[in-house]
């Protein structure tokens, strides 16, 4: 399921909308034959967790995944689902290793930005695609009078 969501979230172009997609593992040690070897385990099996603005679009993009059969909090099959609270996250992205905090980073898709360090120092242009995990942005630069694809860390760009 998690990746048909990512997928379908490719192919619709709704990267701006919905971050990333996560199925909570924790790690545990098993002994097999006198050999200790780490497996993960699903910590909450057939649950996927989605980090999402939660648009019309966005929703409809989930609710029709392949494999996506209903929703925690969710009254009926046309109410939206309840967020889970930010503690709550940070808490599960805690166990699988993943300490960083949810963040607001500060920009939009769209929004025009200035490249302060690298080879396009300088340069201004628009982001095109935010990626959390990797803490990346696509800016489209103009160069030569082209609109060009550049990819960046959150830290190499400031908002105009």
């Amino acid at each position: 399921m998690k990746t048909n969501l990512e997928k379908r979230v490719d192919s619709m172009g709704m990267e701006d909308k919905i971050f990333r997609v996560i199925v909570p593992e924790d790690e545990e040690t098993e002994i097999k034959n006198g050999k200790r070897k780490t497996v993960k385990k699903k910590t909450f099996p057939g649950y996927v967790l989605a980090e999402m603005v939660m648009t019309d679009d966005s929703w409809y993009v989930v609710r029709n995944t392949p494999g996506v059969t209903g929703f925690v909090g969710s009254t009926g099959s046309g109410s939206k689902p309840t967020p889970l609270l930010e503690e709550e996250m940070e808490t599960v992205l805690k166990r699988m290793g993943m300490d960083e905090p949810l963040q607001d980073i500060g920009f939009e898709v769209k929004e025009s930005v200035r490249v302060t360090e690298g080879p396009f120092a300088n340069f201004t242009g628009s982001i095109e695609s935010i990626d959390l995990d990797k803490q990346k942005v696509k800016v489209h630069v103009n160069m030569f009078g082209r609109e060009t694809p550049v990819e960046l860390e959150f830290s190499q760009i400031e908002k105009l």
